[in-house]
């Protein structure tokens, strides 16, 4: 009954990073069109950091790590 049990268990860690391998590739495939000019590449980049420093920003105020 439990003979591949441990190797089943195993097999998780590598199917995780395959399906997340997998997602990330299909949500930036799409966008390499536009990193291929300089103007979308700044723009996306931009973009990527602004909402970093937004999340950033929004998550510090809200646990009270810092007064802003």
């Amino acid at each position: 009954m439990f003979d591949g049990f441990w190797d089943n268990v195993f097999r998780y860690p590598r199917y995780f990073v395959t399906v997340l391998l997998g997602v990330l590739v299909n949500t930036f495939a799409p966008l390499m069109p536009l990193f291929k000019r300089p103007i979308t590449l700044i723009a996306m980049l931009g973009l990527f950091v602004g909402s970093l420093v937004f999340v950033a920003l929004t998550l510090r105020a809200m646990l009270g790590l810092s007064t802003i």
